[in-house]
């Protein structure tokens, strides 16, 4: 026979462990959901070019689109730039250090567009894609990368590829 203290012992750790069990179930029923979130390059401009350096800063602006019923966040994007199919760099996107309450929401069945700083260096590599950037001459732009997304419990990485123009 089990004494009384035996079995509430044994009874705490039982009822811990179910509710660790049943947390990690719950935050993991949301990952599919996270994958239906997507990433579209929204646009791409000039904001302002450095001539002596050689060096222009671009802003890029990303939509996402949420179909799902789960209010979720973005925390990083993580991005190759090409231009005409060009590598031109990478970006950053983060927002990791503000706490998930403070971070832009992106509401079930809705829409958000992100604003990322890219800074474009010219190169012997990629001097005549920076100057057709800098004149403003149409070109297509892909973005390659990963992009976080958060809801309360459970987190997905998942790769994208958003073209514009």
């Amino acid at each position: 026979m089990v004494n009384k203290g035996k079995a509430v012992l044994i009874a705490a750790f039982v009822g811990l462990g179910g509710l660790m069990l049943f947390f990690y179930l719950y935050a993991n029923s949301y990952q599919p959901q996270l994958q239906q979130v997507t990433i579209d390059l929204q646009t791409v401009k000039v904001l302002d070019v450095d001539k002596i350096n050689n060096r222009a800063d671009i802003e890029i602006d990303y939509i996402l689109n949420n179909p799902t019923t789960v209010t979720s966040t973005i925390s990083t994007i993580n991005y190759e730039l090409y231009a005409n199919g060009q590598d031109i760099g990478q970006g950053h996107y983060s927002v990791e250090d503000i706490p998930m309450a403070g971070r832009p929401a992106l509401f079930p069945a809705s829409n958000m567009t992100v604003t990322d700083k890219f800074n474009l260096v010219d190169s012997p590599n990629i001097s005549n894609i920076y100057n057709s950037i800098l004149k403003g001459d149409p070109i297509k732009y892909e973005a390659k990368g990963q992009v976080t997304i958060e809801s309360t419990l459970t987190l997905v990485t998942k790769d994208f590829d958003a073209t514009l123009g």
